[in-house]
């Protein structure tokens, strides 16, 4: 009598996702990316050691040591006044807007599929500016609405700048979806448009009000106190997550709207979503420190060559642009001696360079 095998039970196979293993966590799974994290820690590093000797600068020098003591808890009272008190904000500022000017990147990057396809190129920032150098000129002198927007402040302000800005330029750049070129350059006209209105502002303002209102518009975190870092704080602590939440469609968005739609994607309600994320964290940023400019063109295209992912990673991009803002303001107060740079003209000279690379390489791929 033949003895016959007892069928193999059947086992479930490892989830691996392109070669690398997924975490389930409940009902949702990630993708394990050593990569990823190396990045994540590196630049975590280096923003901290970036602050800790950005705040350590001024009349009354604090070493690296005594800096990180400090925020541990320790080190002597005055020292804990200068720091937390004083200088603490400054950098903190720089930061966070920096983080949420290149989360905004990464999101209008992936969104467009373009490499320039950034707040600062496409009129996002400029709405913002708008309307917050409308609040510093004219005010409450400008009728109900001026009155309005001056009790509001410019965080308020600037937010309502830019979306109406956005909602103006995706309507615009919409025929039958959104075309990445199509909203660049109906961005880079709108962009055009807007600054043409801030210059009217500063002809027709007061000496005083003029001169504030260019200061702002240069991005300075001179004489940033912790009221510039709460609402930074909150817009990033409630729409950073929603971006995370949302990340997840935008790996279908970059195949076309037609073959997102096919993978059950619903592409209209996703984009928009993702581009109110990306507005209102490059508004509060701009309204924070001013138009730092080419911070979030430039930190998702590092953060994607270092993780080597296929889109702008969020995550990666938000502690990229964090670390070079900081960095750029240290350089900022450091490479001229006493006189001290608007960080949003190093961001300028660093930024620059790298968008006529892009263009130039944009442009062997298009003769290709």
């Amino acid at each position: 009598m033949a003895v016959l095998d007892k069928p193999a039970s059947p086992r479930r196979p490892p989830m691996r996702v392109a070669g690398r293993p997924a975490l389930r966590l409940g009902r949702f799974s990630v993708v394990w990316r050593p990569r990823s994290v190396l990045v994540l820690a590196i630049g975590t590093a280096v923003l901290v050691l970036a602050m800790a000797v950005n705040i350590g600068r001024g009349e009354f020098p604090i070493s690296v040591g005594e800096v990180l003591a400090v925020l541990l808890g320790g080190g002597e009272q005055a020292q804990q006044f200068i720091i937390l008190e004083l200088r603490l904000p400054r950098s903190l500022t720089g930061a966070l807007v920096g983080a949420a000017l290149a989360v905004a990147g990464a999101i209008t990057q992936s969104i467009a599929r373009n490499p320039l396809a950034s707040p600062d190129l496409i009129g996002f920032t400029a709405g913002a500016s708008a309307a917050a150098v409308f609040v510093i000129v004219l005010g409450g002198g400008f009728g109900t609405v001026g009155a309005v927007f001056a009790a509001a402040g410019l965080p308020v302000a600037a937010l309502v700048g830019g979306l109406v800005t956005a909602t103006a330029i995706y309507l615009l750049a919409w025929r039958r979806g959104v075309q990445g070129f199509r909203l660049v350059l109906v961005g880079i006209g709108i962009h055009a448009m807007l600054i043409a209105v801030v210059h009217w502002l500063l002809v027709v303002a007061e000496v005083f009000e003029a001169a504030r209102a260019y200061v702002w518009l240069n991005g300075s975190l001179n004489a940033r106190g912790w009221e510039h870092v709460v609402p930074v704080a909150v817009a990033l602590a409630v729409l950073v997550p929603a971006a995370l939440l949302l990340a997840h469609v935008l790996g279908g968005l970059q195949f076309g709207d037609d073959t997102a739609r096919g993978l059950g994607i619903p592409v209209d309600r996703a984009r928009t979503g993702l581009l109110f994320v990306a507005v209102g964290l490059a508004s509060v940023a701009t309204a924070a420190a001013g138009p730092i400019a080419f911070v979030a063109l430039v930190a998702p295209q590092i953060a994607l060559r270092l993780v080597g992912s296929a889109r702008p990673p969020i995550a990666a991009s938000l502690v990229i642009g964090a670390s070079l803002t900081v960095v750029a303001d240290l350089i900022a107060r450091s490479a001229f001696g006493a006189t001290e740079l608007p960080v949003g003209i190093v961001t300028a000279v660093l930024g620059a360079p790298y968008l006529l690379f892009l263009l130039a390489r944009h442009g062997r791929r298009a003769r290709a």
